[in-house]
């Protein structure tokens, strides 16, 4: 393979329509406008969501729910995916990330849910712990420390 052949796939490109350049085109006269009407004038046609001056569906419909802005957002873990560490290891949300075990870092830190078993014993620290998980790590031996 040399660059000079490289050429994109069958179909991917297709040419500009040239339109309203003589009839032999296929594309003149009224250039695929049609006759008259709204969408063969200048600067035609209507908004999207438009429907002749009836009411639209947006707005027939009625609005639906609520996005509580004031919510504590956390990062959540499971005690279940905690075995993938160590014993007597240090976990954190910083940490967390680096595992690639939790996406992202949440404004109010990590919280860990009590489902799965824990089988090692590792010192946890969290901005939140439910019972379960808080549970489960010291009855394994482990630590669950609360982090502002």
């Amino acid at each position: 393979m040399k660059i000079h052949t490289i050429a994109p796939a069958e179909g991917a490109v297709t040419p500009a329509k040239r339109i309203g350049r003589g009839i032999g085109s296929g594309l003149g006269k009224t250039s695929g406008k049609g006759h008259k009407g709204q969408w063969a004038r200048s600067g035609g046609g209507v908004r999207p969501g438009f429907e002749g001056g009836q009411m639209p569906l947006t707005r027939r419909v009625p609005k639906r729910g609520f996005k509580n802005h004031f919510t504590a957002e956390y990062v959540t873990i499971n005690v279940g995916a905690l075995n993938d560490f160590k014993d007597e290891s240090v976990i954190d949300l910083e940490l967390l990330l680096n595992a690639g075990l939790v996406r992202k870092d949440a404004p109010y830190g990590l919280k860990v849910l009590g489902d799965g078993e824990l089988e090692k014993k590792l010192v946890v620290k969290a901005a939140k712990f439910t019972k379960a998980a808080a549970e489960k790590i010291e009855k394994a031996g482990g630590k669950a420390e609360i982090v502002k």
